[in-house]
């Protein structure tokens, strides 16, 4: 049956090799069932429900990438997404969480017309490459100020806005030793780091009193809080016009480099050769809007992906392992209660650090590509806003490159994306 589903022996893969490389994605992806809730849970939705909801969305969309494209990828709630989500959308911005997860449904409805009409494949080849650098980059700044701040290490301060914490408090300190740990688990390609260092300062805060011990296996605590709780009509509003564009457009681009990057690497795409790349997109735009009826952040193709295939991974049996694990995780609810929020900073912080190796990929001796990109990795930590990043950088680029006298270098998917913005800023500044 597997063979059939499968066709493990045409991918010169076997059983027990998918299996395992199902199970060294798991855990290097596992991470998102304790930071997912713990980042959500800030907007006012019930943390518990959260943590379902993000097994589930996790497992769902691995599930559809097994089946549907047969390809060895995970799929969970992404990072920065999560935060912008979260401290974006519900905090700075002020609306509810329900209207934010109508956004997420409305992008991801979105995103399915694009998949399925090609515009999808448009926009990814108008974007400039500088501009998709700067935005991962700018995204982990942003991940970076978040993972600070929840640990104390970086704290409001009335003259420079914002300044040194107390390094000698407990979670300060926490904080900084999960860090080591996770980067020095990695350095030594050790599958699991960023897990590890959250369940080990997760047990060392609960030795030490700083945190209360719930157990650790369970049932599933119920979904109701969260599910089909999504305000669709209240996110149709104009002032969620560019936070619906934001969330495209972050999928877009996310979702799909991960997708030919991991495939690539598998040897799944291969020029001149037929591939499954449309149905791989497919599957993770329609998870989009699953997730959002469950009651969690957008669902994104993972890069931790790549560990899986380096273990040998080439099928959906890859996947279809990696989505049974995440539904076994539904019984860790007391564990993932227990995790404090200095816990999961660790893991934001070394995200952080490896989103911004895209900064090597601009092209910094063009001031009309580089100064753009800059913008949109600056803007986004120092507004609080990845949104206010994508606005920067866009409007920027047409603007510099239209006096510099290069209309040609503008594509029409990036002129249209920054007149969308400056309309948003004119009209709706709000």
């Amino acid at each position: 049956m597997l063979e059939r589903l499968f066709q493990l022996q045409a991918h010169g893969t076997t059983v027990r090799t998918e299996i395992l490389a199902g199970l060294t994605t798991f855990l290097t992806m596992s991470y998102i069932i304790f930071v997912n809730p713990d980042i959500l849970s800030t907007t006012g939705m019930d943390k518990s429900a959260v943590f379902v909801a993000t097994c589930l969305a996790a497992a769902l969309g691995t599930l559809i990438m097994a089946f549907l494209a047969n390809w060895p990828i995970g799929m969970a709630p992404g990072m920065g997404l999560n935060a912008f989500f979260a401290f974006t959308v519900v905090g700075s911005m002020g609306y509810s969480w329900q209207q934010a997860l109508g956004a997420v449904f409305i992008s991801g409805v979105i995103f399915v017309i694009l998949t399925v009409t090609g515009i999808r494949a448009w926009l990814i080849a108008g974007i400039p490459k500088s501009l998709r650098s700067a935005i991962a980059a700018g995204i982990g700044l942003f991940l970076a100020i978040i993972a600070l701040g929840s640990s104390g290490i970086v704290v409001a301060n009335p003259a420079t806005k914002i300044g040194l914490g107390d390094l000698t408090s407990a979670p300060a300190l926490f904080a900084m030793l999960g860090f080591f740990i996770i980067a020095g688990l990695d350095a030594l390609k050790i599958r699991g780091a960023i897990l590890i260092g959250i369940l080990v300062v997760t047990v060392l805060s609960i030795l030490t009193g700083n945190s209360e011990f719930y157990g650790i296996f369970s049932a599933p605590p119920s979904l109701a809080p969260t599910f089909l709780q999504l305000d669709i009509m209240g996110a149709l509003n104009t002032g969620f016009v560019h936070v619906i564009l934001v969330f495209v457009l972050v999928e877009v681009f996310d979702a799909t480099g991960t997708m030919i990057g991991v495939a690539t690497r598998a040897g799944l795409i291969q020029e001149g050769k037929p591939n499954r790349l449309g149905r791989a997109l497919l599957a993770d735009s329609s998870a989009i809007v699953a997730g959002s009826f469950l009651g969690t952040s957008s669902t994104t193709a993972y890069v931790e992906s790549a560990s899986g295939v380096q273990a040998g991974g080439r099928t959906g049996l890859t996947a279809l392992t990696i989505a049974i694990l995440f539904l076994l995780s539904l019984f860790l609810a007391p564990l993932a209660g227990a995790v404090p929020a200095y816990a999961t900073a660790p893991a934001l912080l070394y995200v952080a650090g490896l989103m911004l190796r895209e900064i090597t990929h601009i092209d910094w001796d063009d001031v009309t590509e580089s100064t753009p990109a800059a913008l949109t990795a600056i803007a986004m930590p120092f507004t609080y806003s990845i949104a206010n990043g994508l606005a920067f950088g866009f409007i920027s680029y047409v603007v510099l490159k239209a006096v510099t006298g290069r209309f040609r270098q503008i594509h029409s998917a990036t002129l249209l994306v920054a007149v969308l913005f400056v309309i948003k800023y004119a009209f709706f500044p709000d």
